[in-house]
């Protein structure tokens, strides 16, 4: 890996950096600015379907960059060989907030199931930690994991 990372350091960190720009832009996008403006919706129903489906192209398109981060994180230990506290503290970070997101698109996914077949009630609990518990949580961690990083590589 410290191969790949000497031919391709450029590449490698851009991906790295793009991946949580996309997966905590997202989450910060999501709370901030699109629940808010889904709550103005009057009709139970409608409010419901578009919160999951939001969600779900949301969850869809950061998948991929959890991936790419993870692997981008682990060529870049490699390479750069970077140890210490730091780094642990980073990818436990990074750990909590996958299980998190796991959590999270589980349930969405429970909720779309529950929607679909009519159960509104249902629906909503599933997915009603979410906007004001759990994405909150993974913006925080985000920031943090962030901010990490950036002291990882000192200035």
């Amino acid at each position: 890996m410290k191969t790949l990372f000497e031919n391709y350091a450029l590449i490698i960190i851009f991906l790295h950096i793009l991946s949580a720009v996309i997966w905590v832009g997202g989450m910060i996008a999501l709370r901030v600015a699109v629940h808010p403006s889904l709550q103005s919706i009057d009709d139970a129903q409608i409010k419901l379907g578009k919160t999951l489906q939001i969600a779900a192209r949301l969850f869809n398109l950061v998948m991929p960059f959890i991936f790419i981060s993870l692997f981008t994180a682990l060529i870049l230990l490699k390479g750069i060989g970077v140890s210490g506290s730091l780094v642990y503290i980073k990818e436990g970070i990074w750990t909590i907030m996958t299980l998190n997101f796991v959590y999270m698109y589980i349930q969405r996914y429970k909720a779309q199931k529950l929607f679909n077949n009519g159960d509104l009630a249902g629906a909503k609990k599933s997915v009603s930690l979410l906007p004001n518990l759990l994405l909150p949580i993974n913006i925080v961690l985000g920031l943090s994991a962030i901010f990490t990083g950036i002291a990882l590589r000192g200035f």
